[in-house]
């Protein structure tokens, strides 16, 4: 877990109003409507109101009431189950984007790394890093499902900051990805992992993989712990995300860290996108307080020994979400249009860059019904290149990363690690005929 609460008082401190208030609403409500629905374990979550509109609240949602019967007959085998790669769902839920390329979102903001990089403070430096950190979590709100990547799929994104950045599927059971983002001042590695809980109407997302981040001028190595994520209303009600508990980025060159507490929304939304916590030093002493909203903005100020805002001192933001589309289908930002563009795509593309997925160009014009016979088609490809690997007793290598002699640990899985392979450099003149996942 965190760092101690300064040691004013447990509650109490400058976030004392806003916590104080909290505690009186309490979670979000969740409430059966077993008796209005005649299911059993279904649980709907409105975060905008309170207990007594769940009935009604179940009855909106994407889903028409046979297909929410039709679905919920499906899913409800898997309740307590990770079904991170078990069941086929429906291309109507989904985004015309992939993992991978989700993934590459977090590179929007990567100029708050820039100036991380830059920054003598080393308190401030952590203000910067972890501001990048939160600031996905905007385009992590969409309910909208990304594509699973077929194993060996890539996807790679030049002409934004001056960054290169690589992503592979490494794994498909379970699914995980590696991907390396560079520019001159940072260098990024991601070893991606998920595990899922099934909860009937609601799914919970723990994140076991591992992100690290080096910046290049005085060598500092920053490490990220994000917090859950609990996914709302799959079935029954409007889908919504949410992601409460920490967010820890600890620098590991000084000891000093950021821990940050994504509140849970409360009745009528109290609380809902709310990031509060503080910077310490090695020595668990706060620096900065920061505070804000992961959907608006961040803004820091220094604090006493006590967590109170230094005297003259004032809170100053530090990023703010760009401007975005209205009435985009998927919620898109301009960045995540960028993102599946050619425009940010190397000259020399891959012939398994997510971008040329007919699935997913299917389903970005519109076509439905084919993008779903494509996204079988590449499935049931996938499955038959298997088999033929295990009939040969082959295992699948990754083209692009490399594993290395690093475990992670996490609360719920044991991690090895993967880095760049020093065969990238070779990258830019590779150029398929086809998509070879079989590699």
């Amino acid at each position: 877990m965190g760092s101690p609460t300064p040691k004013k008082d447990q509650n109490k401190g400058f976030f004392a109003a806003m916590t104080s208030g909290l505690s009186l609403f309490g979670n979000a409500m969740h409430r059966s409507v077993n008796g209005f629905l005649g299911y059993e374990g279904v649980e709907v979550i409105n975060p905008e109101g309170g207990k007594e509109d769940a009935e009604e609240e179940a009855q909106r949602g994407r889903w028409k009431q046979e297909e929410q019967e039709s679905y919920w007959k499906m899913m409800h085998k898997y309740i307590g189950s990770d079904v991170t790669s078990m069941v086929t769902l429906p291309v109507l839920i989904f985004e015309p984007m992939t993992m991978l390329q989700k993934m590459a979102e977090l590179m929007e903001y990567s100029y708050l790394l820039d100036h991380a990089d830059e920054c003598e403070d080393p308190y401030l430096r952590l203000v910067y890093a972890s501001s990048w950190a939160i600031s996905v979590y905007y385009a992590y709100q969409r309910t909208w499902k990304p594509f699973n990547p077929i194993i060996g799929e890539t996807y790679e994104m030049v002409n934004h900051g001056g960054i290169t950045f690589i992503s592979e599927q490494v794994s498909h059971h379970p699914p995980m990805s590696a991907g390396h983002a560079e520019n001159e001042h940072f260098t990024y590695d991601v070893t991606s992992k998920l595990k899922t809980k099934f909860l009937g109407n609601s799914l919970d997302v723990y994140p076991v993989g591992r992100t690290r981040v080096s910046l290049k001028r005085d060598g500092v190595v920053l490490d990220l712990v994000p917090p859950p994520t609990k996914v709302n209303n799959l079935i029954f009600g409007r889908t919504w995300v949410d992601s409460p508990g920490e967010m820890i980025m600890t620098n590991l060159t000084t000891g000093d860290k950021v821990v940050l507490y994504f509140q849970t929304c409360g009745w009528f939304g109290a609380g809902r996108y709310e990031v509060d916590g503080y910077v310490y030093n090695a020595a668990e002493e706060p620096k900065i307080l920061m505070t804000g909203k992961w959907n608006e903005s961040m803004s820091y100020q220094p604090c006493d020994m006590e967590g109170e805002p230094l005297q003259g001192t004032e809170l100053k933001e530090v990023w703010r979400v760009a401007d975005t589309l209205e009435n985009d289908k998927f919620q898109f930002t301009y960045f995540a249009h960028k993102i599946n563009s050619f425009d940010t795509s190397p000259k020399k593309l891959l012939a398994s860059d997510s971008r040329l997925r007919p699935d997913r160009f299917a389903l970005e014009k519109g076509d439905l019904s084919k993008a779903g016979a494509e996204k079988s088609r590449l499935e049931e490809r996938q499955r038959a290149e298997k088999r033929t690997r295990d009939a040969k007793g082959h295992q699948f290598t990754p083209r692009w990363f490399d594993l290395t002699d690093e475990i992670a640990r996490a609360a719920t899985a044991r991690l090895t690690l993967l880095q760049l392979s020093s065969t990238h450099g070779s990258m830019v003149t590779y150029q398929p005929n086809r998509v070879d996942n079989s590699r």
